[in-house]
């Protein structure tokens, strides 16, 4: 019978072999880039125009443009519209994920609190009532926290589905 060990390193020889035969089939990057360089030498002569757009058609020179190139102005004028709603869904964004925060943070000072309490075994000496009481104390600040915890999750909701019927992606309103 075989050891065990041999049959494992046999199995990784072979592995090995198998690993640099099929490594040497498909060809390296460099021989893809210089291909590639070639491709494109050899479309040179037959490829489009690059259009090339001057100061004079930016938007900030709409005055000096001609009328004819009014409408290509006016579609490059969109780009604010477009950073204004980057700008609305990355306000969206933090909104949610500093409500978030403040839930993580709720949440663990309740778990704090009901750690803490600990009330007086039956076998108390001295000093049981007024320990007990304090643990109720507790008790009751933590329900309360947990109904703060409560509206501020409801309040989180109702920020996410706003964010998600202004058609903002689940990466605004679920960070």
């Amino acid at each position: 019978m075989v050891p065990i060990y041999r049959r494992i390193s046999t199995f990784l020889a072979v592995l090995v072999v198998a690993g640099t035969l099929f490594a040497q089939d498909s060809p390296s990057l460099g021989d893809l880039a210089r291909q590639q360089r070639q491709k494109k030498a050899a479309q040179g002569k037959d490829a489009k125009p690059v259009k090339v757009i001057t100061n004079e058609e930016m938007p900030a020179h709409a005055a000096s443009v001609p009328e004819a190139q009014t409408s290509e102005v006016q579609a490059a004028s969109s780009a604010p519209a477009a950073s204004k709603d980057a700008k609305e869904a990355e306000r969206w964004r933090s909104q949610i994920q500093a409500q978030k925060s403040q839930i993580a943070a709720l949440e663990k000072q309740i778990d704090e609190i009901n750690q803490s309490i600990q009330f007086a075994p039956g076998n108390c000496v001295e000093g049981c009532v007024e320990w007990n009481k304090r643990q109720q104390e507790k008790q009751q600040q933590a329900e309360r926290m947990q109904s703060q915890l409560q509206e501020q999750k409801s309040q989180l909701e109702r920020m996410q589905e706003s964010a998600r019927k202004q058609g903002y992606g689940s990466s605004v309103y679920d960070p």
